[in-house]
């Protein structure tokens, strides 16, 4: 068809490029005229692929036709008048000229909301449903006839930004070709408006956005939002017109702490607190504003309205004036009415958009990606010298952003201070649980209190995953650059490396590690974990797959691999900060926020790696850390219906139940790392000095406190005596005692309770028949021999340094491997043989997620590491843990 685009902006530039694309001839593109030296977008589109572009002023004088225009118009033989965006008044002589007539694409659900305004009221009224309506064009005020409707949710918080972002934009192009197309094929509806909803509002403007504060909280916010960033809602505050900028509905139910603010007319003070100016609404209930602007146009956080103003200028480095260079030319390209650009320069006042903001942000990204800006950023730095100072202090990581706030245990310990965090962290702050709840954490060495930490409650875990959900759709971390994601993490684990020896000193003191162990694999695997998965946070990607269905038509299928949202982590207590960094590393990765639940009883490194995690950038509400039990806060994070996905590394038992709770709220997916009871066969062909050293290791390595540990070694007979007498003889010399004590082999078991439990475990295997030969009452190192597969310590898993030793025959290779099958669990196993062919042979027919040949506990953060049957599911490190946080989305294309 031969069509005359009547519009301006980007959205008629969208889908004046669409309609082309579709294949129909664009005979003329009428737009409004060049404002400040530059043309619309619009324009600018068409008059790079030669289409005449007519630029009136107007169409009308006093209600009539301007005959002229009119016969330009008619000149063009356009046979249907497409109409995206426009906010001039066409008259009828133009739109029912064409063949087709005029089609007009309407940003609400028509009847409600007829007017130029119709997403600000749609948010106003606190419509649940909004969306976009293409029209016939008639001699009414939105009114006629309609040919196409799409509706969308409308979310308690969304703007006139974010609902025209995520769907009137995108949507309303792809629905107007759309209408364009069924008009082509002569299949375009023609439905009649109905009368009943129909509305009409005003448009709004600056003197009618004036708030009203006899309203609830709701209101209030609806006003706010309905009006943002056009014309913007205002009162007066201090003499002067405020507008306010950014709302959002808040938790009335927590105390309010902040400086009071008068507000003429308001039912009470505002609140300018750290996180911006909380309202209160006729209800009692509570909003929270985000950003301030005043009358000459400058825009501040509401949190610094009673600043004293902004800190000194920075000096620049030589580097950073060559990218001031480089941005006063980008200022200077946009602004084209200014002769030079000064530091004095204002950008608003010199003629700039919010299109020219858009281009701003863009332009500042290309020249460096690690300065992300929002517009917002431009709004509150208006001259050249205010903007550059942003810039600049954002790429030096000095952006303004409060201080984190951290209220420290210190202790001098192990020839250094270190400084222990010890508060909940939820949204970017270190604060107490609700209602001052705390518990204490134990030195399992001596049996000392290391500090008081906070002990999370519901509500607690509820705010943690409100920031976690915020950070997700509407932070910064979702629309982050992939590359500039991987470099926060990296960033993240270099200041880990800087603080490994005080990590490793708490992970000591607080879960009985040794500390050179810590040091070399708490703390060293986790660091290394972390830098690992940086890489891959710009190597994630889809596929594309031929398929046949629908011949003779042709198809392209292409997947895309999408994070999920807010991911719960619990984690155990043998290796506190090395679990959190096998399973966040992949979460942060794949683009996920995080509410993270360490164990009860070894808290404190978590919190140290929340306060690590914050100075090293990571936006609020990415990462949030809850000590607390985990019948209450693991429970209600397996509850949550705003948890989309939960991973659990921990006990068979609990994880049942964990898998059970997350399929009852809201089938969130699970992964799960569960309990063992790993194999080790050795022949007696191995090495004996090497199987004898790493036989300790799978036993005792860690205390014996590791999922993958050797629960059952089974000995060939012919060197069976000769095994035991050398394992002995090294059990005897171990040193156990003080983790901080260099020359120390074991620490103490973790927590008392895990203490009793591996006496009555050792207890157990005596009184079912098997041979102690050393280590005895206080669990110094117990070794079995004589289980016979049917004794409970040869079935259950001891989580403890105890080694159970059974023989086999030798020329029995298919019975030895139906013993070490006959488990429930499946996480681990080994063997150990100089036969290459048996070693083959055995690790393929071993049923577990490892299998170590003439190795043990070799674990690396690229090799995935999971189980099979009740061991769980699922996989932590390597390329697959990434697919545990992401989802795979299918598209497939006609054309």
């Amino acid at each position: 068809m031969k069509i005359a685009v009547i519009g301006q902006s980007l959205f008629g530039q969208e889908v004046y490029k669409e309609l082309r694309k579709d294949g129909h001839t664009i005979v003329g593109v009428f737009t409004i005229p060049d404002k400040d030296g530059k043309a619309d977008p619009l324009a600018t589109e068409a008059e790079e692929d030669g289409i005449a572009v007519f630029k009136f002023p107007r169409w009308r004088v006093k209600g009539q036709a301007i005959p002229e225009v009119v016969a330009q118009y008619k000149a063009t033989g356009a046979e249907l008048n497409v109409l995206p965006f426009c906010s001039q008044f066409i008259p009828m002589e133009v739109i029912d000229h064409p063949k087709h007539g005029s089609i007009i694409y309407h940003p609400s659900l028509l009847p409600r909301h007829r007017g130029a305004s119709a997403i600000n009221w749609t948010l106003i009224h606190g419509d649940e449903k909004g969306g976009f309506t293409v029209f016939w064009a008639d001699d009414g005020l939105d009114t006629g006839p309609i040919l196409l409707q799409q509706e969308c949710d409308v979310e308690p918080n969304d703007t006139v930004n974010t609902i025209y972002k995520r769907f009137l934009f995108p949507e309303g192009v792809k629905g107007t070709v759309e209408a364009v197309r069924q008009i082509a094929q002569g299949k375009a509806p023609r439905i009649t408006q109905p009368q009943e909803g129909a509305t009409y509002e005003c448009i709004q403007k600056k003197d009618n956005a004036k708030i009203d504060w006899n309203q609830t909280a709701e209101a209030l916010h609806n006003w706010i939002r309905g009006n943002d960033k056009v014309p913007g809602a205002w009162a007066e505050v201090d003499g002067q017109k405020v507008t306010f900028y950014g709302s959002s509905l808040a938790n009335s139910g927590s105390t309010v702490n902040g400086q009071p603010m008068e507000i003429p007319g308001a039912s009470r003070p505002g609140i300018v607190t750290k996180a911006g100016l909380v309202l209160f609404g006729n209800d009692g209930k509570t909003l929270l504003v985000k950003n301030l602007q005043f009358e000459d146009g400058k825009m501040i956080a509401a949190a610094q309205y009673f600043s004293s103003g902004s800190s000194a200028a920075v000096e620049l480095t030589e580097e950073e004036k060559a990218f001031a260079g480089q941005m006063r030319a980008v200022w200077q390209s946009i602004l084209t009415n200014v002769s030079q650009v000064e530091d004095s320069t204002d950008f608003f006042k010199s003629g700039a958009t919010s299109m020219d903001v858009v281009r701003l942000v863009e332009e500042v990204k290309l020249q460096a990606s690690s300065c992300q800006l929002q517009n917002e950023d431009i709004y509150m730095n208006t001259t050249f010298h205010d903007f550059i100072q942003m810039c600049v202090r954002k790429l030096r990581g000095e952006d303004g952003e409060e201080e984190l706030v951290v209220n420290y245990v210190e202790k001098d310990i192990n020839n250094m201070t270190i400084r222990m965090p010890h508060q909940l962290f939820i949204n970017g702050e270190f604060v107490n649980a609700e209602g001052e709840k705390i518990y204490k954490s134990i030195n399992p060495n001596d049996g000392t209190v290391i500090c008081d930490v906070s002990l999370a409650q519901i509500s607690d875990v509820d705010k943690a995953v409100s920031a976690a959900k915020e950070a997700f759709e509407e932070g910064q971390w979702g629309k982050m650059n992939p590359r500039d994601r991987g470099r926060l993490i990296y960033k993240l684990a270099d200041l880990m490396e800087l603080h490994q020896e005080e990590l490793a000193t708490i992970e000591a003191i607080d879960s009985g590690a040794v500390y050179t162990l810590a040091l070399k694999t708490h703390v060293g695997m986790s660091i290394q974990t972390f830098r690992y998965f940086a890489g891959w946070c710009d190597k994630i990607e889809g596929s594309t797959i031929p398929i046949n269905q629908a011949r003779p038509n042709r198809n392209l299928t292409f997947t895309k691999k999408e994070p999920i949202g807010v991911c719960a982590i619990v984690i155990p207590w043998n290796y506190p900060l090395m679990m959190l960094a096998w399973k966040t590393a992949a979460c942060l990765a794949a683009g996920n926020t995080i509410v993270l639940k360490p164990a009860q009883v070894t808290p404190l490194t978590a919190l140290k790696f929340a306060e690590l995690a914050a100075r090293a950038g990571l936006p609020k509400g990415v990462i949030n850390i809850l000590p607390g039990s985990g019948a209450l806060v693991g429970q209600r994070l397996s509850d949550h219906p705003d948890v989309r996905k939960l991973g659990f590394t921990g006990s068979t038992e609990i994880g049942k139940h964990i898998m059970k709770s997350c399929a009852v709220s809201n089938v969130k997916k699970v992964s799960l790392e569960l309990g063992g009871k790993s194999p080790l066969i050795i022949f007696s062909d191995c090495d004996m000095d090497k199987a004898v050293r790493m036989g300790m290791s799978s036993v005792f390595f860690n205390k014996g406190e590791n999922c993958i540990a050797a629960g059952r070694l089974f000995v060939e007979d012919t060197i069976h005596d000769q095994y035991v007498k050398r394992v002995v003889e090294e059990v005897n010399k171990m040193k156990i005692g003080d983790p901080l004590d260099r020359s120390t082999d074991h620490g103490p078991q973790n927590h008392k309770a895990h203490l009793d439990k591996l006496v009555e475990y050792c207890q157990t295997g005596v009184k079912d028949g098997a041979t102690l030969i050393c280590g005895g009452k206080q669990i110094q190192r117990p070794v079995f021999i004589d289980v016979q597969d049917h004794m409970y310590i040869a079935k259950e898993e001891s989580f403890g340094p105890v080694m159970i030793i059974s023989k086999f025959k030798g020329s029995e290779v298919d019975d030895v491997l139906r013993r070490a099958n006959a488990s429930e669990y499946g996480l681990a196993s080994g063997v150990f043989t100089r036969d290459i062919s048996k070693a083959l042979y055995v690790s393929e027919r071993l049923n577990a997620g490892t299998v170590f040949v003439n190795t043990y506990n070799k674990t690396d953060v690229a090799s995935p590491f999971g189980g099979f049957k009740q061991s769980g599911f699922g996989k932590d490190l390597g390329k697959e843990a990434l697919n545990e946080y992401l989802k795979t989305k299918a598209v497939t294309i006609e054309y």
